[in-house]
């Protein structure tokens, strides 16, 4: 009965193709056979396990206490906060400009001058025109007072008949024809001083003010150019306020919902990485900009430039706060793992053994992570494995029981 069962046993781990030649052995040979195969397999994983030259260690980081920030990234280029472009009103040949770039100038002071001899020809015209229609409508005047009088005598003679009623009437018409004469002169005249107030304004113009207080940070139009103002606004010079600078930082598609207004920013220069510039948010413009099939979105920063060490056109890192957090448990990033319920883990390594444990996470930068729960400052936490040289040799069975594998 015993060789019965462990024949049957045997025919359910071998293949069909053998059990003819099983057939022909007797029951205890074909348990030799199987006992073979078995032990050459052991032999074989033994032997690549003890002939492996290399035995997995830790990388590991100890849990510290400091500060972290998580913070958006951005570049962004400064710029005045209030500027304007000065520029002429009138065409003709720029004849003189008073300032140099770099000039401090104050709100009204004189700028420059356009060559003012065409306009000033054209506002004598005008007024020489006036001083024609003042004296035509005197002229008029004086003849409606005539025609009034004789228009009185007529009427007058006609109720005593003295006069034909055509003589009368005549004169009744020639008092309504003066009259309208007069107001058609006065209304010439109304036109003509508009006329000479748009022209005075022209010639106003040929002098340039400044619209603001500032610096002059640019010249595009130099002394003896013609300025031809009939198709575009020609621009002369440009006026900023250099104490407020503004940083339009360009915000990546994926990092513009993270931004709110108000919300802390700092900054730093190329030359000067070790100075920060602190500010709020002001302003989030909702059209972007498609840069190389990348959609960029321009937050606006601005910030006290007292010293004026900020400059137009400088190129700023800019860092939106996002979270901060003081005397914090700090890891490395690389420590973090997910759990299957999505929770974070860390492996804890203590005595040699290394321990999965649960965590709570705060705060994250590109570098570390702050545990809120889970750990205590001086823990020491696993990064990564690392491959170091096993002098080892198959001979020595005790490297097995030493070797430090990965945690079940």
């Amino acid at each position: 009965m015993n060789e019965m069962n462990s024949q049957t046993k045997f025919e359910q781990y071998v293949p069909a193709r053998a059990r003819a030649f099983s057939r022909s052995l007797t029951p205890r040979g074909r348990w030799t056979i199987a006992a073979g195969v078995v032990a050459a397999v052991a032999l074989g994983s033994a032997y690549f396990y003890f002939q492996s030259d290399s035995a997995t260690t830790y990388k590991t980081a100890t849990v510290t206490v400091g500060n972290i920030e998580q913070a958006v990234t951005a570049l962004g280029a400064l710029q005045p906060k209030d500027y304007v472009d000065v520029g002429a009103q009138v065409s003709g040949t720029l004849e003189s400009v008073h300032v140099e770039i770099g000039d401090l100038v104050t709100k009204g002071q004189l700028l420059a001058e356009v060559d003012p001899t065409v306009y000033e020809s054209t506002v004598a015209f005008d007024k020489a025109k006036l001083k024609d229609l003042e004296a035509q409508i005197k002229g008029q005047q004086a003849q409606l007072a005539l025609a009034v009088l004789q228009n009185k005598r007529n009427q007058g003679l006609l109720k005593i008949d003295a006069v034909s009623k055509d003589v009368a009437e005549t004169s009744a018409a020639q008092v309504q024809l003066y009259s309208a004469n007069i107001e058609a002169s006065r209304a010439q005249l109304e036109q003509s001083q508009s006329t000479l107030s748009g022209d005075e304004a022209n010639l106003s113009y040929t002098k340039i003010y400044a619209p603001m207080t500032g610096t002059v940070t640019s010249q595009t139009t130099l002394q003896g150019q013609t300025l031809n103002s009939n198709q575009t606004a020609p621009t002369i010079l440009q006026i900023a306020d250099l104490t407020v600078m503004t940083v339009k930082a360009q915000v990546a598609e994926a990092d513009v919902s993270k931004l709110k207004l108000g919300m802390p920013a700092y900054f730093t220069t190329l030359g000067m990485s070790d100075r920060k510039w602190r500010s709020t948010v002001r302003q989030i413009l909702p059209t972007p900009e498609t840069i190389n099939d990348v959609i960029l979105y321009n937050a606006l920063i601005d910030v006290e430039n007292p010293d004026q060490a900020l400059m137009t056109s400088m190129t700023a890192q800019v860092f939106f706060v996002l979270g901060e957090a003081e005397n914090a448990l700090l890891v490395p990033l690389a420590a973090l793992k997910t759990g299957r319920d999505g929770g974070s883990r860390v492996l804890v390594l203590k005595d040699g053994v290394a321990k999965m444990t649960p965590v709570e996470v705060g705060l994250q930068n590109r570098v570390s992570a702050e545990i809120t729960s889970g750990l205590k400052e001086g823990d020491v936490v696993v990064t990564g494995t690392q491959s170091s040289t096993n002098t080892a040799k198959a001979s020595n069975s005790s490297t097995l029981g030493g070797r430090m594998g990965p945690p079940r």
